[in-house]
């Protein structure tokens, strides 16, 4: 299933999740409808969605937490992120912001929201990005499992306007899901 997404990431799998459907035909002209005394209905406000991946390592929670808690770290360890730089603020800091470039050139812009060092978690969130979400906030956790660490990638989201939200969660899944696949390789990532 990561086969599957990942590349659609790196390849502008974005556009084609927010395109319209494959064999939809385009509307013909309509004449303006007629004048109603009825006011519009307002849209439906998108639910809010979460997606959450964990994953137990044998690696203790220090040293799992100096790899994934580095806010401009991403690229080291996730797949999908050629480059991270820091384009606003300190790395580390909250307020601080980072350039994600990923392999096809997309740009991805987020915000650090909170860091708790000696609870090692952060949230941020997306502050420009392709991604088919709105309203994204994430938080990364370690936390001690045994003789080893749990790390935890949970995330909030709206999808946004036009797409499913089995679409949206899938997309979101399966970010996660590429960078906790290769923290688990022997290497770790």
């Amino acid at each position: 299933m990561i086969q599957k997404w990942l590349p659609m990431l790196c390849a502008g799998m974005l556009m084609v999740a927010c395109s319209k459907k494959e064999g939809d035909a385009a509307a013909p002209a309509e004449a303006a409808p007629a004048m109603t005394a009825e006011a519009p209905a307002a849209p439906a406000a998108a639910e809010t969605l979460t997606v959450t991946k964990e994953i137990v390592l044998p690696i203790a929670p220090a040293a799992l937490w100096a790899k994934v808690g580095d806010f401009n770290g991403l690229n080291t360890w996730h797949p999908a992120i050629a480059k991270s730089e820091i384009v606003s603020g300190t790395n580390n800091e909250v307020g601080a912001h980072r350039k994600l470039t990923l392999a096809d050139g997309a740009v991805v812009v987020e915000e650090l929201a909170a860091r708790d060092d000696a609870g090692h978690s952060l949230a941020y969130t997306i502050v420009e990005s392709p991604l088919p979400v709105t309203d994204y906030r994430s938080t990364l956790s370690v936390a001690a499992e045994g003789e080893g660490s749990k790390l935890t990638w949970s995330g909030t989201f709206k999808p946004a306007a036009g797409v499913e939200p089995a679409k949206a969660t899938e997309i979101i899944g399966g970010i996660y899901q590429a960078g906790i696949d290769t923290l688990a390789k022997p290497a770790g990532g």
